[in-house]
């Protein structure tokens, strides 16, 4: 019997949507066979939401990509995850900070806060992503403004060491994790 699975991404920059490609790439290779695949937009409305969740719950598992709003998922991806009823779910997301595996669960924490009481949460797997020019501009002005505030320092650096995120060994990484999910390897 072949393994059916669903993807739902939700990406404002283009690195969830990245590294959805490399998941779905690998899963394929793998025989899994995807019966719904969709993007979520970030102001997705109750029945735009509803009908990609019944579309998702057609699978086996619902891999759900977002994107990491302070601290967690849009709520589109919030109201999604709540209607996935008795499906077995695997998450991913990518945020502007990274490596550190602490604040990753902290997120999922957050994330998975909003599954329905009868899914199962089957894995899960976070990496950096790189952060536009704005956010950058934003950090250069607070640091202009305030040129020994450590944190504004920080935030800088920061945005510098995630401009070539996901990396190949992120995507490797993430695609690993959901196979392991998936299928057990």
């Amino acid at each position: 019997m072949t393994t059916t699975c669903s993807l739902v991404v939700n990406s404002k920059s283009g690195n969830t949507r990245m590294v959805s490609g490399a998941i779905k790439r690998t899963l394929q290779a793998a025989g899994v066979e995807f019966v719904h695949a969709a993007a979520l937009s970030d102001d997705a409305d109750a029945d735009q939401v509803e009908l990609e969740a019944q579309g998702a719950c057609a699978a086996d598992t619902v891999l759900v990509g977002f994107w990491c709003d302070k601290g967690a998922c849009t709520p589109a991806v919030a109201a999604l995850l709540s209607a996935l009823h008795g499906k077995r779910v695997f998450l991913f997301g990518t945020c502007g900070f990274g490596a550190d595996q602490s604040y990753y669960q902290q997120i999922i924490d957050r994330v998975t806060s909003n599954l329905a009481g009868d899914a199962e949460l089957a894995g899960w797997a976070m990496c950096q992503g790189k952060m536009g020019p704005a956010v950058k501009q934003r950090y250069e002005a607070m640091l202009e403004q305030d040129p020994d505030n450590a944190r504004f320092k920080m935030l800088l650096d920061n945005w510098v060491a995630a401009k070539d995120h996901p990396t190949k060994e992120d995507l490797d990484n993430m695609a690993a994790a959901a196979k392991k999910a998936v299928l057990g390897e």
